[in-house]
């Protein structure tokens, strides 16, 4: 688990390691290949059923929320009883109406919400730090931007099915993953309440043997974020939550901040979105909102996501909006950004939620203010 400064820039990227600092330069081409992918508005066809950022200054990164006396938790910093050292699991969860509620989902560390086919959603947990034998799904297929999610936080990929190019990915790479249709069917189970293919779930611990089973690797990097500590309160626009629309009107999601909890309650189109498993509402600490490029491939509607050129995003915690901009560095997690400084996360649940940039980033993006 690698513990590191990380400075990005237009054209280099600086680590600082001890006392030195070393300097790697980007390729260009690759930038440029960036800056010419062109914001297309996805179009909404018949849903498949089938299986640059702004530069950083030097600045040190606030370091905060430790746990005293407990270890921590580097995805989510809080405490927790012993070292986690886990291979993270980065699950594909279903997210189509019949798919709901899902299970597991208040299990996870991180979670990533982005479209899929036709206007849907799919959602990425990362599970490390919280759960094992918690019942997780439904589990839904695979595609290029999800394994690129999914991998940066090290993760083992877990999945039922995945698209051409996806699979393409997976093979001639050599990924490491648990596919229930092609590899690790013996870890995933059919639920027979629900009607297929929103019936396929499985657990942490049982992935994790099917990992050990293939022989995967377990030591690899995992990377984590800056916290702030409690009494460390974040600059930024009042604001008691945000609605967002991924792109059908008929879909919305509302995050609505909680001040009792600290926390944000998720929904849907008005709905508390629920885990099947707890009946508890599902809620986020830190919820992170960020335009993307998308591209639609093909007449079924399947997408290119640029998950690596920066844009447009608003952190929203403890009540407050602050708008800024999303970064990444090669081999590296999304970071939030302001001002050219990470900006540090409150300890506990994050959820990412990538929108497309067209027509515009704001298009998507309704901040919620108390009335009165």
């Amino acid at each position: 688990m690698m513990n590191r400064n990380r400075y990005i820039g237009k054209n280099k990227l600086w680590f600082k390691l001890g006392s030195g600092m070393i300097c790697l330069a980007v390729c260009g081409s690759l930038l440029a290949a960036c800056g010419q992918q062109k914001a297309e508005a996805p179009q909404p066809p018949v849903v498949e059923e089938q299986t640059p950022p702004e530069e950083p200054t030097q600045d040190e990164p606030i370091q905060s929320g430790e746990q005293q006396g407990a270890y921590t938790s580097s995805l989510t910093g809080l405490p927790v009883d012993k070292p986690v050292t886990q291979r993270p699991l980065s699950v594909m969860i279903n997210n189509a109406p019949a798919a709901r509620p899902q299970s597991g989902l208040t299990q996870a560390d991180i979670v990533y919400e982005v479209l899929a086919e036709g206007g849907i959603t799919r959602l990425i947990g990362i599970f490390q730090s919280k759960g094992s034998n918690e019942k997780i799904g439904p589990i839904r297929s695979i595609r290029p931007y999800l394994i690129d999610i999914g991998e940066s936080y090290g993760g083992v990929l877990v999945h039922a099915g995945g698209s051409n190019d996806a699979y393409a990915i997976l093979q001639k790479q050599h990924k490491e993953d648990l596919d229930e249709i092609g590899n690790a069917g013996a870890y995933f189970w059919r639920d027979k309440t629900r009607k297929a293919p929103h019936n396929l779930y499985s657990d942490a611990d049982k992935l994790r043997e099917g990992a050990d089973k293939r022989g995967y690797k377990k030591d690899v990097n995992i990377p984590g974020y800056t916290f702030r500590a409690e009494d460390d309160l974040p600059e930024g626009e009042d604001a008691s939550g945000v609605d967002i629309t991924f792109l059908l009107k008929s879909y919305k999601v509302t995050y609505q901040y909680n001040v009792e909890k600290k926390t944000y309650l998720r929904s849907i189109n008005g709905k508390p979105h629920i885990d099947l498993n707890t009946g508890e509402q599902l809620s986020a600490t830190n919820v992170v909102v960020l335009g993307a490029n998308h591209k639609t491939l093909d007449d079924v509607g399947r997408l290119a996501v640029n998950l690596t050129s920066g844009g447009d995003a608003i952190l929203l915690q403890r009540g407050k909006a602050i708008k800024g901009k999303w970064a990444r560095a090669k081999n590296d997690v999304i970071r939030f950004v302001k001002d050219g400084k990470e900006m540090p996360l409150y300890p506990g649940t994050t959820y990412f939620n990538i929108v497309p940039n067209a027509p515009s980033f704001d298009s998507h993006v309704n901040l919620l203010h108390q009335k009165g």
